[in-house]
């Protein structure tokens, strides 16, 4: 909780990706008068004070919930090496980073698989943290979620190398309701290069997945290029889901900073 409000607190450093006029009573700032306002807009007070007309904007209130899910499989455990965190630590990271700044935007923030409760305030961010700490191993992909409220935005995270009907179909389910939403793909920079500056991944080399399938190259080398090929047709599938559905698709590693990430997502989040 500590490391995801660190980042959090970063990321509200820069760009403000939610804040704009709209509803609300919170005061904003005040702007010129322009041709096309309506002069019941207009800040008499502040205009007094200037040789010009004001109008007083207030801030868009945000009034709405976030549904966050993070990829709870076997393989978002791996991680190329000991320093490094593996793929489900840096995406529950994100998780609650995020969840930390929607919270503070005032909107309500609800796991997908995870109770069915939506949280506010900062007691939410402790319910959150301590629900994503104790999911166990899990499908690799969000569980229907039949009381997600209708236009709630929802972002998925996870490392998404199931196979591309699947998970259209769990993108088409919450679209549907209809939900907008967010794809983060977060892979081992390992897993992006099949290990091409890792001298591990060179010659013959037997790879397995969790214990129950396998398979033997005889030189990594000659795969590499397939490899990278396959990776790539794979994210173009996963964009042109996200992109049917409306939403959008993001990448990110886990040897690069949190914050680069979170404020991606952040700013997605922004209202149109």
């Amino acid at each position: 909780m500590v490391a995801a409000d660190r980042v959090a607190a970063t990321v509200l450093q820069g760009v403000h990706g939610r804040r704009r006029s709209g509803q609300g009573d919170a005061f904003w700032q005040y702007r010129p008068f322009l041709p096309g306002d309506s002069a019941t807009r207009i800040d008499w007070r502040q205009s007094a004070r200037s040789d010009r007309l004001f109008i007083r904007e207030t801030e868009w209130e945000a009034a709405q919930t976030v549904a966050l899910w993070s990829d709870a499989s076997r393989s978002m455990e791996w991680t190329s090496g000991p320093g490094r965190p593996s793929k489900r630590e840096r995406a529950d990271l994100l998780l609650a980073a995020l969840a930390s700044l929607v919270l503070r935007g005032g909107e309500r923030v609800r796991l997908i698989g995870g109770g069915g409760r939506s949280h506010a305030g900062r007691a939410g961010l402790n319910s959150v943290v301590e629900t994503v700490s104790t999911v166990v191993k899990s499908r690799s992909l969000p569980p229907t979620d039949p009381g997600l409220p209708r236009h709630a935005r929802c972002v998925l995270i996870g490392d998404f190398l199931a196979p591309l009907e699947e998970i259209h179909a769990a993108v088409a389910a919450l679209a549907a309701r209809p939900v907008r939403g967010h794809i983060l793909q977060v892979l081992d920079p390992e897993e992006e290069t099949l290990g091409e500056s890792n001298r591990h991944y060179s010659g013959r080399v037997l790879f397995e997945w969790a214990g129950d399938a396998s398979v033997l190259v005889p030189r990594v080398e000659t795969v590499r290029g397939l490899y990278a090929e396959r990776l790539r047709q794979h994210r173009a599938g996963l964009a042109a889901i996200a992109a049917a559905a409306g939403w959008t698709f993001l990448t990110h590693r886990t040897d690069q900073p949190p914050a680069q990430a979170l404020l991606a997502l952040w700013q997605a989040l922004a209202p149109d």
